[in-house]
């Protein structure tokens, strides 16, 4: 069991949430807002992702990560951001040939997906190791994509968070690890629940932790109503926990809920089962990053 738990709040997403819950941020001042609001309920990281303003899709424009990240600090309140790299891998084959891209297709070289990052270095960054069937889509990560990635994000000193969302994706996070593209200690999310990744249970959790290599940082989550029970599972198997509207839109049966709510539900059963809380600053020592 862990018992100083990092507590993660992925608050918007890139996904066609927005019309589903009028909590979903989708300009960067409500972004930023959502970052500071968790923090507050007892987030130590906030996963960013932005969208397009007008439309409330995903996107990569570096302007609206700088105006959140530059919010978040005019803010005052202490919280480690972490941008998704996550945005361009996605490809729908077209019909009747699968190689022309089809509606809904985002999909950009590695380089262009670290646009951001070379130009705001951010603590963190996710780097996704592995491609999926990822609902409708293919999610593309190859490796020798993943590869120029976990290195461009090494020299640039930013902490890689290695998604994970299946075995295979572990065996190949493991081996960026064992060839030095990931520098100590290494930081892994566990995905779980995403069509048509890992299961959000207790097997498949424990399935993917037992492969972690010794002495890594690790955090799981599960999407949809599996979220909390994820996060007791997560914590009982020595991990850390990550919760928000990126995952799972409700609180309660029929009732929609906030980040700050989100993560402060997490805080309670953090708490009940005997753990503590830890802030951002505890979370950047146990992480090996730079102070605030």
């Amino acid at each position: 069991m862990n018992n100083d738990v990092m507590i993660t709040c992925a608050v918007t997403g890139g996904g066609d949430t927005t019309k589903k819950s009028p909590h979903v941020p989708v300009t960067p001042e409500q972004i930023a807002a959502n970052c500071v609001a968790a923090a507050r309920a007892g987030a130590a990281i906030a996963h960013v992702h932005v969208r397009d303003p007008a439309t409330g899709q995903g996107t990569r424009n570096t302007g609206y990560y700088r105006e959140v990240m530059q919010r978040v600090a005019d803010s005052g309140v202490d919280v480690i951001l972490n941008l998704t790299t996550g945005m361009g891998g996605d490809f729908t084959l077209g019909e009747p040939d699968p190689l022309v891209a089809g509606p809904g297709t985002d999909f950009v070289g590695a380089a262009e997906r670290l646009e951001h990052i070379e130009a705001l270095t951010p603590p963190i960054c996710s780097l996704d190791c592995g491609s999926m069937n990822f609902g409708d889509q293919v999610f593309m990560n190859s490796v020798a994509h993943v590869r120029y990635m976990a290195r461009r994000i090494q020299e640039l000193g930013v902490r890689p968070e290695l998604e994970v969302f299946d075995l295979g994706h572990v065996r190949l996070a493991n081996q960026l690890v064992k060839e030095g593209l990931v520098s100590s200690p290494a930081l892994y999310q566990v995905c779980l629940g995403v069509p048509w990744g890992a299961g959000a249970d207790t097997r498949s959790m424990q399935a993917m932790v037992d492969t972690l290599p010794p002495g890594v940082v690790w955090s799981g989550f599960g999407l949809g109503r599996m979220q909390m029970p994820m996060v007791a599972q997560a914590v009982l198997l020595g991990g850390n926990v990550r919760v928000g509207l990126e995952d799972n839109l409700f609180l309660d049966k029929g009732r929609l809920a906030t980040n700050a709510e989100l993560v402060a539900r997490a805080v309670e059963i953090v708490e009940r089962l005997g753990a503590s809380i830890i802030g951002p600053a505890a979370a950047r020592a146990r992480l090996g990053l730079k102070a605030a």
